[in-house]
């Protein structure tokens, strides 16, 4: 079943871009949930054997997420999402920054586009992540983010088959 759900992961350094473009056998209400309900988000937006665990979410225009990733060991890595606009089921923008456990971001940020459609079925989610600085999109290529993000996607894949049933 996964080898023939579509999956692209493009990095172009000119545009300062990196594109994401997965395909899900669930359905699009599924799949909205699980990129924006905290519940569903902490169980697969880390790669194994990291956690991830929420310290605040308001899925709202204005509104935040501040979570950390966990290792294995209790390292936390922080971050956060700021949600800048929200058209439900189809579309959500957030700034997405590293921050400290104090909730102090690191700036600059990056711009996450999130679009959703649904066809015969399938959800496909197109993730446009826009980096001012060249230099914070090479740091987040650098720490292993095509890696890392592509397993998560495969974690929230099985998640979805497993709620689905």
């Amino acid at each position: 079943m996964s080898n023939k759900l579509r999956f692209d992961f493009t990095v172009d350094k000119p545009s300062k871009t990196v594109t994401i473009v997965k395909e899900f056998a669930a359905g699009l209400p599924l799949v909205w949930d699980a990129y924006t309900k905290q519940e569903i988000l902490d169980q697969w937006w880390a790669p194994k054997p990291w956690l991830s665990r929420t310290k605040v979410m308001n899925f709202e225009v204005g509104g935040r997420r501040f979570y950390a990733m966990v290792s294995p060991e209790g390292d936390e890595h922080w971050s956060l999402q700021q949600y800048t606009s929200i058209s439900p089921k189809t579309n959500f923008k957030m700034l997405n920054a590293f921050a400290d456990k104090d909730e102090n971001p690191e700036l600059p940020a990056s711009e996450w586009n999130l679009n959703f459609s649904e066809a015969e079925g399938k959800t496909t989610v197109h993730i446009s992540i826009y980096n001012e600085s060249l230099t914070r999109m090479e740091k987040m290529i650098e720490m292993g983010f095509q890696g890392g993000f592509t397993m998560t996607l495969n974690y929230l894949e099985t998640l979805l088959a497993t709620l689905s049933a």
